[in-house]
């Protein structure tokens, strides 16, 4: 396998033609179509899964791939330690009422946790990359600079899901960190306004699939943040039916635990696939 470096530009490149797909679709129009969880899924999902696929097979071969929407359609690669897990539109919700918070994510996992990561957000042409222990980049029209988790002081920025936001998460909130103001985001972007220094914890009390969250959060991490699950312990990956339970975000502090916040339904973890 390619070093961390390489494999990593790899993947960028992935993300971006992924991307350009996904705007290639944006310009032509898109039925809409619903999935047996009753999720969206647009041509712009299988168009940009199946670059990503097929770049991936390429520069990493032998290396299995996780991807949303082969796994809807019952394909899963048997795995060891080391695979990749692949949302191609992350926020298919806000892509298909036109908005921009939808990204492209890439992320590799070694040993349960994420080491590489990529976030692709096509409508503003914005990328986050980052890998665990060597840092976490930008790059947009001004340019490719680094990026880093900011320290605690001062007021609190809350990251805030635009669809997910509940009273759960908010009464966490209240016990984390008191007041606080909000930023309101959509997809994995979350996890990288963290990592650019521009809010201090983010939670979610609700479940998530593992290739949601899996580039975001190794660029986080590389950029100098944790992410915890709901008993307060790191975030691990290879879960059953990839899902999380919950999950903090933070910039770099230990959070409380969020586990006595969940709702019923938030038993992720330990549901059947198609629940």
């Amino acid at each position: 396998m390619i070093d961390d470096k390489r494999l990593l530009d790899e993947m960028v490149e992935a993300a971006r033609e992924a991307s350009e797909a996904i705007l290639q679709v944006v310009r032509q129009g898109f039925d809409v179509e619903t999935k047996l969880d009753a999720s969206p899924v647009t041509e712009a999902d299988r168009a940009a899964e199946l670059i990503i696929l097929a770049w991936l097979a390429r520069v990493a071969p032998g290396v299995p791939v996780i991807a949303e929407e082969e796994v809807a359609a019952g394909r899963i690669p048997a795995h060891g330690d080391t695979y990749f897990l692949v949302d191609p539109s992350d926020g298919t919700k806000e892509f298909v009422r036109g908005g921009d918070d939808y990204t492209v994510n890439i992320g590799l996992i070694e040993n349960e946790v994420p080491k590489l990561g990529v976030v692709c957000a096509p409508a503003s042409g914005r990328l986050y990359a980052g890998c665990v222990g060597a840092g976490a980049w930008l790059e947009d029209v001004s340019g490719k600079c680094p990026i880093r988790t900011r320290a605690p002081g001062g007021s609190v920025t809350a990251v805030a899901s635009k669809s997910h936001l509940n009273q759960s998460t908010v009464d966490y909130l209240q016990e984390a960190v008191g007041t606080c103001s909000y930023v309101s985001i959509g997809s994995s972007l979350k996890f990288c306004v963290l990592a650019e220094g521009e809010a201090d914890i983010y939670p979610r009390a609700s479940p998530t699939s593992e290739w949601d969250t899996a580039a975001g959060h190794a660029v986080l991490l590389a950029a100098g943040g944790l992410v915890d699950g709901p008993e307060g312990t790191p975030l691990s990956y290879g879960k059953r039916a990839f899902l999380n339970r919950g999950f903090v975000a933070t910039s770099g502090w230990k959070p409380p635990r969020l586990d006595r916040y969940l709702e019923p339904f938030a038993g992720g973890g330990d549901l059947p696939q198609g629940v």
